[in-house]
């Protein structure tokens, strides 16, 4: 159809393993393709909250700022990259 192919690469998910401490690692190589001339690659999507991981649902409460959904990074780790790129 002519159109420009974009794409936005989530970190999270199967490219992390669902692992949150890899998500720097899934960022940091698609920025080297970007640089190495992957112009198709225009975003990134990472997972992050206030704390580090999930939890579960519970009656019993929740903690604080950590998602009931996917696993997050934390905020501290989530600035360390945005500074880093």
């Amino acid at each position: 159809a002519g159109l420009h192919v974009s794409l936005m690469v989530d970190c999270s998910h199967s490219n992390s393993g669902k692992d949150p401490l890899r998500q720097p690692e899934v960022l940091r190589n698609v920025l080297q393709q970007r640089k190495g001339g992957r112009e198709d690659l225009v975003a990134v999507m990472l997972e992050s909250h206030i704390h580090l991981g999930t939890q579960a649902a519970s009656p019993s409460g929740l903690k604080y700022g950590v998602s009931v959904t996917d696993a997050c990074l934390d905020w501290e780790a989530t600035a360390s990259l945005l500074r880093e790129i």
